[in-house]
C-alpha cells in the first residue's frame, strides 16, 4: 500500500495513524523499519510516531550515538520505544554492541530501526517494513511493505 503524502503535517498525521495500528507482537518486540534516501522524511516520521505515542521529550536522530529508549506513558501498548539509526553499522553482527537481540525479547518494545538495508543480515523479518521515496516534485511516497 503506498501513501502520497504532500506536506510534513500530512507525513506527522499518517505516522499518528500508523502508531495507533501497531499492537505489541506476543513473541518479543514489534520491529518497524523505515528504508529511503537521506532527506526523505524518516526521522521525521519516527518523531511523530513518538509523539503520537506519547514522548515528550525531544526526539533527535540518533545518527552518532546509534540508538535512543524513551519510556511511553504507562498504560500505553509498549513500554519504550527504541530508536536505532543504522547509516554508520555495517555487516553481520554490527547490532550486537546494541543489545539488539535483547530488545527484540522484549514483547513491551517498539524498535524503530532507519536504514536497515545496511545491517539486514542481523535483521529478523520486520514486522512493518516503511520505505519512504522522494518525488521530483518534493512530496513523499509512503510504501508499506
Amino acid at each position: 500500500m503506498d501513501k502520497e503524502l504532500k506536506s510534513a503535517e500530512e507525513l506527522q498525521a499518517e505516522a499518528a495513524r500508523f502508531a495507533r495500528s501497531l499492537a505489541p507482537l506476543s513473541t518479543g518486540a514489534t520491529l518497524v523499519t523505515l528504508s529511503g534516501e537521506l532527506g526523505a522524511g524518516k526521522t521525521t516520521f519516527t518523531q511523530a510516531l513518538a509523539s503520537a505515542l506519547g514522548v515528550t521529550e525531544t526526539v533527535t536522530s540518533p545518527t552518532f550515538v546509534l540508538e535512543k529508549i524513551y519510556d511511553l506513558p504507562e498504560g500505553d501498548a509498549f513500554a519504550r520505544l527504541a530508536h536505532i539509526d543504522a547509516y554508520r553499522l555495517e555487516g553481520e553482527g554490527a547490532l550486537g554492541p546494541l543489545g539488539f537481540q535483547e530488545l527484540m525479547k522484549d514483547t513491551g518494545t517498539l524498535v524503530v530501526l532507519e536504514w536497515p538495508e545496511m545491517v539486514a543480515s542481523d535483521l529478523p523479518k520486520s514486522a512493518h517494513a516503511l520505505m519512504l521515496t522522494v518525488m521530483p516534485d518534493n512530496t513523499r511516497t509512503l510504501s508499506y511493505a
